[in-house]
């Protein structure tokens, strides 16, 4: 074991983790606290920036309780977080003035329609490299600005701040000292220039939001601050601040152009990393910060989808058709192939590459003879075919081929549906041991802030896999099942219903 440690929050959709890593990248002990949903109307979703930033006090105390590590030999604090969720407080009180609206929000969407009627979808994809969205931070803030009693006028005076969650628990963690944002949050805000990495004045007049709630954009490695811990001298440095999915693909060590990952989840993220210079995607994805060092910048083209191991719950839970989703990959393979049956899990939509919000699920291609195995392993292989979705147009928009694709979370223990994705893909896809990649991320650019390691070589020695899945499917199998996929996709689109 070594004898420094990285304390590493991470502030997920649905808890807050505290995870202790010791200095050769070696997981020593985490403490979860689960927070609160709030859904007041449909289609929203809130959660409580107190119970948040509680939660995090909580989870650094137990977890150093309950490792036993010596305080004095902690010597960062690291933060990676939920993306998209905004806050909106009071400069002078610190209180939010409503509850942090999360990235799955819907509410803003009518914000969203107008200003795309409007014309100004393009300039904004053109600037932010976002898609106009409710998915993003800035119509949130826009609506709460609108819909929260006086906040415009507040705004205007210089009265609020607003930030991602990354900046909400620096401000609180510092005592109101510090209001930072990073980079990769900053550049899922939809606010941020991704040619000259500074907040945009028209995408600011376009959202009507007043740049002094803005937050000061930091490079990740840099010092967001310092943390007083309890009962302790000891004073923290804060710094590797992080969004969640581009934590990943740094701990993935995906540090050369055309690297890409997956983090499989309730959803999923795909990103590919795409070097030094900006790409602003045409097609239905999107492009973002990877990470900002003081010494390295890497841009990404990234798609989002909604639905992947959420799609696995949704047999378990509402279908009732298997009892646990760790049976759904065995049953899945009991069956040779699909038997012709497509499943589109467009619960709520489809994000990239097709944005059709309007979207509806369906299951398609059944007959008599169709087996509640085709109906499962179709579940399973929607996850796969959503991926070759995005990492198709991937390759397509930066003309860089994928080598392999290194995947995260915890469908990716499902070993049926690794096959099928290396299968679909026609790539080796590569699992690692350790499922905390997020806070691992985090934790190696707190490291080499700290010095703790050199540089980013040093990190790539660290990575630990667990299992590589070589494609063994035929081009013209290949081909034969994307294709019922995408005809599939077609029947589920709003203008085909």
């Amino acid at each position: 074991m070594g004898n420094k440690f990285i304390l590493t929050i991470d502030q997920s959709t649905s808890a807050t983790k505290a995870i202790i890593f010791d200095d050769t990248g070696k997981l020593i002990h985490r403490y979860n606290v689960p927070h609160k949903q709030y859904y007041p109307k449909p289609g929203w979703v809130e959660h409580n920036p107190e119970e948040i930033f509680n939660n995090t006090l909580k989870a650094i105390k137990e977890v150093i309780k309950e490792s036993g590590i010596d305080l004095q030999n902690t010597i960062v604090l690291s933060i990676t977080n939920q993306r998209e969720t905004v806050v909106v407080w009071s400069k002078k009180t610190g209180k939010p003035i409503y509850n942090a609206i999360v990235w799955q929000c819907k509410r803003s969407t009518d914000i969203c329609e107008k200003l795309e009627k409007e014309g100004l979808g393009k300039t904004i994809k053109g600037k932010s490299g976002l898609t106009l969205s409710p998915y993003f931070s800035a119509s949130k803030i826009k609506w709460i600005l609108e819909n929260i009693e006086s906040a415009r006028e507040k705004a205007r005076n210089g009265e609020l701040l607003c930030g991602t969650i990354d900046s909400w628990l620096v401000w609180k963690l510092t005592n109101g000292k510090n209001h930072f944002i990073d980079y990769t949050n900053a550049s899922r805000t939809q606010l941020l220039n991704l040619n000259d990495l500074k907040w945009d004045k028209g995408l600011l007049e376009i959202f009507d939001i007043p740049e002094s709630m803005l937050p000061e954009l930091k490079a990740s490695d840099e010092i967001f601050g310092y943390f007083n811990m309890e009962d302790s001298y000891n004073k923290l440095p804060i710094t590797g601040v992080i969004g969640d999915s581009h934590a990943a693909l740094f701990g993935q060590t995906c540090f050369e152009r055309g690297m890409a990952k997956a983090t499989y989840g309730t959803g999923s993220s795909v990103m590919m990393n795409i070097g030094e210079n900006p790409l602003i995607p045409s097609s239905g994805i999107v492009a973002s910060l990877g990470w900002v060092l003081k010494k390295d910048i890497s841009y990404v083209l990234e798609g989002n989808i909604n639905y992947t191991g959420a799609t696995i719950k949704w047999l378990v839970e509402n279908l009732e058709l298997i009892s646990n989703p760790k049976e759904s990959g065995v049953i899945a393979s009991s069956v040779g192939d699909n038997g012709g049956v497509y499943f589109v899990p467009a619960f709520v939509g489809l994000g990239a590459p097709y944005w059709d919000s309007e979207a509806r699920a369906i299951i398609t291609g059944m007959s008599s003879t169709t087996k509640k195995a085709h109906i499962v392993r179709a579940a399973e292989e929607s996850i796969a075919y959503q991926i070759k979705d995005i990492i198709d147009l991937m390759i397509e928009e930066s003309k860089i081929p994928l080598k392999e694709l290194r995947v995260d979370g915890g469908p990716t223990r499902d070993n049926f549906l690794m096959q099928f994705q290396a299968d679909i893909l026609n790539v080796p896809v590569v699992r690692v041991k350790i499922e905390e990649l997020s806070a691992l991320g985090s934790a190696f650019i707190a490291g080499i802030a700290l010095g703790l390691w050199e540089n980013l070589n040093d990190l790539v020695s660290l990575r630990d896999i667990d299992t590589v899945f070589n494609p063994k499917m035929s081009k013209e199998e290949i081909d034969r099942l994307y294709k019922g996929w995408k005809q599939a996709v077609k029947r589920s689109l709003s203008k085909f219903a």
